[in-house]
């Protein structure tokens, strides 16, 4: 018989590459990006709801600061399975204070899994099929699964899983141990990583028994874990900030890797919007937009009342947001961060963030 899984929705990220519409209180995982009228974490949690057999098993880590808005947002999720971090310190922590807090309620045994609240996925039946696989297979081996995304392309902007050789087919979904996470490639790394077949990107989710991933932890971070034990959240201005990879999947020898493609995208900046909304038209428009001889170019407006027009414009993204209005060649969204941080250096910008 399946474990029932504890997925916990990893909620505290700030989803700056989609500024102005991602503000610092109203991050990308708050908003409704794809046009399916829900927002990215609305849409996390009702895929992850079948899994846990309901609300009183679905936990979500998340930031003071949007706290309010993801209990507008989740309504029916109990008060007492929302971890609030008073300070972002990345993942690391957010997973060894989560498994630490379910474990009271639930025991070493229990399957957790870790999810990030601003992904996108498009086949949720084969998503959910592919869940219960790792759950099947965290529970018989003692082990922390990982799922990869069969890349499509040499992508830059990913980290890269390898895969030794099979190690078992459950579900006629094959498990691989992982042999090594990498970093962001470069081109020619990335090309080279798509051609052996071998190599997946890192999505961010993982499975695994809390026994085994808090004995990991205190294996290779056990300042973090220790000062989690005692203090709870009142350690957090005490720990490093890390990520999980570096935390752990990139040591520990229990990792492994289920390749999936069930349609995924981590939603990293404006140019995401093209992927998910172009179909066969020249531009990606959503709001109140005329366009003319404009050519392969994303235009958002949020207000109804105001209007966008464009008149031979190519390769840019238009964003229209409150007090705000964005103008950036589709090369350089990834740049929105840089002009964000020297916002933040004057004052009299704060009113814009």
């Amino acid at each position: 018989m399946t474990k029932t899984l504890i997925p916990v929705i990893l909620a505290g990220g700030k989803g700056e590459r989609f500024w102005p519409l991602s503000r610092g209180q109203r991050p990308k995982q708050l908003l409704c990006l794809d046009g399916s009228g829900k927002s990215l974490l609305q849409a996390t949690a009702e895929r992850l709801l079948t899994l846990a057999g309901g609300w009183d098993n679905l936990w979500v880590v998340t930031s003071a600061l949007i706290a309010d808005g993801v209990k507008e947002q989740l309504p029916n999720l109990p008060e007492t399975n929302l971890l609030i971090e008073p300070q972002g310190k990345d993942t690391a922590p957010a997973v060894a204070w989560s498994s630490l807090e379910i474990k009271k309620r639930y025991g070493d045994d229990t399957i957790i899994g870790f999810f990030p609240a601003d992904h996108w996925i498009g086949n949720v039946k084969l998503f959910q099929q592919t869940i219960k696989t790792a759950v099947v297979f965290a529970s018989q081996e003692k082990a922390i699964v990982t799922l990869g995304i069969t890349p499509n392309y040499p992508a830059t902007g990913y980290g890269y899983i390898e895969q030794g050789k099979e190690k078992t087919t459950i579900s006629q979904l094959p498990i691989y141990p992982v042999t090594r996470f990498t970093e962001k490639p470069d081109q020619s790394r990335a090309e080279s990583f798509l051609k052996t077949g071998k190599y997946s990107w890192n999505s961010g989710m993982f499975i695994f028994e809390l026994g085994v991933i808090l004995n990991e932890l205190k294996n290779y971070v056990p300042e973090m874990v220790n000062l989690l034990e005692n203090q709870g959240k009142n350690a957090y201005n005490q720990l490093e900030k890390i990520s999980i990879d570096y935390a752990l999947m990139e040591k520990t020898k229990l990792a492994y890797v289920i390749p999936v493609d069930f349609g995924w995208d981590d939603l990293g900046d404006w140019n995401a919007l093209e992927r998910l909304l172009k179909e066969d038209k020249n531009n990606v428009t959503i709001g109140n937009i005329v366009e003319q001889d404009t050519q392969n170019s994303i235009i958002f407006n949020s207000n109804p009342e105001e209007l966008i027009v464009t008149i031979g414009l190519e390769d840019v993204v238009i964003v229209r947001d409150k007090n705000v209005t964005l103008v950036v060649n589709k090369k350089c969204t990834q740049d929105i961060k840089k002009v964000l941080k020297l916002l933040q250096e004057k004052d009299n910008y704060i009113q814009y963030l």
